[in-house]
């Protein structure tokens, strides 16, 4: 099953826990320190809490689609790269407390987006250079990376 992922920084985790709890009936299906991420089935959302600066606004961290299979993430690449989207791809990667196959895009307004397959869990949060502030993790513009 595909599912849409949201992931937020916010300031205050447990608040933030609280709040999407009762909005969305469930409890988190993963915490760690300064991390959670709950797996709402309907709608089908993976929703992830990232603790952010304490005072800020909650913003968005990045979006994705979970899918089931690195088959389908390399599906994906090859989708993106025939249209001529840049991408950064990542494999046996550590992120979100799990390891990871991805690959990421920038939208037209220079949001992130990654297709990613869960493979194990991880014992660190670990990160993505796509998310370093460098579009697609390198020091290229958006328009030269393929």
């Amino acid at each position: 099953m595909s599912r849409i992922q949201l992931a937020l920084s916010v300031a205050d985790l447990e608040s933030s826990i609280t709040f999407y709890s009762t909005l969305f009936g469930v409890e988190p299906t993963k915490r760690r320190p300064g991390y959670a991420n709950f797996a709402v089935a309907d709608p089908p959302l993976k929703l992830v809490l990232i603790e952010g600066d304490q005072g800020q606004d909650t913003r968005l961290d990045h979006l994705g689609v979970e899918v089931d299979t690195t088959e389908e993430v390399t599906a994906a690449t090859t989708r993106f790269t025939d249209a001529g989207l840049s991408t950064f791809e990542e494999n046996d990667t550590s992120c979100c407390y799990a390891v990871q196959d991805k690959v990421w895009v920038h939208g037209p307004g220079a949001e992130p987006w990654e297709v990613y397959v869960v493979k194990d869990d991880a014992d660190a949060m670990g990160s993505s250079p796509a998310l370093d502030g460098n579009p697609a993790g390198t020091s290229e513009s958006p328009d030269e990376i393929h």
